[in-house]
């Protein structure tokens, strides 16, 4: 813990998964583990708590076609204790993945583009095509015994000349999404880290209902969506065209328009960055929570930008692409009366030895 004031901040249980480990940590507000899940691998990213308290978790098997950022290969739920209650596997997954209301789970995977379609596809450096061509993204729908329901490929709907690679990225991939969230109306919502792009997909015809970013964002993380209708995003700044200093924000974006309706950033830029990774969570009382993933910071801010509570990820582990790291991907905050915590033991002194070791204070 480096920041905590109890009067400006949202009170609750904050949830994070330390990349380079296999343990999910659920922290109080002064930074005391109250619980740990002991999961089976590593997360492919992150893990998230559903509304009767089971975690849900993307793990990584290392089986998959690409050995880059977000191999996945399998989804988990397990319950309080830990145990296994559902799963699917599939060596392609990678990112995200989304329990949707029906009881279905909407994952995200890697698929090879069509020879007559990758040889259209502007943009990246030339020549650095994978061995196997230019790997595409799909979203399936998968049913709680593994039957596929739904199922969009992206190489039928990105266009080819008007969807490039960024020019610094390499062509073994032509999106590499890195978000899968199903809004309420049923449609998906997603981002394109190397087009600079979000994107709403209609999920009856398969078509895009938004796209946005190209001209703005810079490798984004983490679109999700807020009640008012906007969307929220880590634009992590990453080869961006605007500014010239390393520097991430967070926008809140107003689908409708295009405009954006709100932004955190720091002056200069470099005190918050992030350039892979990261996300935010709108709170209940406006505030916003972010996780600037490559430094493990976990922070909450005012709509005024005033930073009201900051925690730095302990748990470090080794890399085999980056070293020594404390990465976190995603962060959530649940407040004290969410119904997953009804029944839960949530007392810190239970894991006394760690916080006395790693949040002495």
């Amino acid at each position: 813990m480096t920041a905590y004031k109890p009067d400006k901040a949202c009170h609750g249980y904050t949830l994070f998964t330390p990349m380079p480990g296999t343990d999910a940590y659920l922290i109080d507000m002064k930074g005391r583990v109250v619980h740990r899940w002991a999961m089976p691998y590593r997360p492919a990213a992150y893990g998230y708590l559903l509304g009767n308290g089971n975690l849900l978790y993307a793990g990584r098997t290392d089986k998959g076609p690409l050995k880059g950022g977000g191999t996945g290969g399998i989804v988990i739920e397990v319950d309080w204790e830990g145990n296994t209650l559902w799963e699917y596997e599939e060596p392609s997954l990678h990112h995200d993945f989304y329990r949707m209301s029906n009881g279905n789970t909407m994952v995200l995977g890697w698929e090879v583009t069509p020879k007559s379609v990758a040889r259209r596809v502007r943009g990246g450096r030339p020549g650095t095509e994978h061995e196997s061509g230019i790997w595409s993204d799909y979203f399936r729908e998968v049913t709680p015994t593994g039957q596929v329901a739904w199922e969009w490929h992206a190489y039928e709907h990105l266009d080819p000349k008007e969807d490039p690679i960024c020019p610094l990225e390499n062509r073994e991939e032509w999106g590499h999404a890195n978000t899968c969230r199903v809004l309420s109306d049923g449609n998906v919502l997603t981002s394109f880290r190397r087009l600079n792009t979000v994107a709403i997909i209609d999920k009856v015809s398969g078509d895009f209902a938004w796209k946005w970013g190209a001209e703005e964002l810079g490798h984004q993380h983490d679109p999700n969506p807020l009640e008012n209708g906007n969307i929220l995003i880590f634009d992590n700044g990453w080869h961006s065209l605007q500014g010239t200093s390393p520097r991430s924000r967070v926008l809140e974006v107003d689908p409708k328009t295009n405009e954006i309706r709100w932004t955190y950033e720091t002056r200069p830029g470099w005190e918050f960055f992030s350039s892979y990774i990261s996300g935010a969570q709108r709170l209940r009382n406006g505030n916003t929570l972010v996780c600037e993933g490559m430094t493990g910071r976990l922070f909450e801010v005012t709509l005024l930008g005033d930073i009201v509570w900051e925690y730095i990820n302990p748990f470090f582990g080794d890399d085999e692409r980056l070293g020594r790291v404390n990465t976190v991907f995603r962060a959530y905050r649940y407040d004290p009366d969410f119904s997953g915590f009804v029944g839960k033991d949530l007392d810190s002194r239970d894991y006394g030895w760690m916080n006395h070791l790693y949040n002495p204070a």
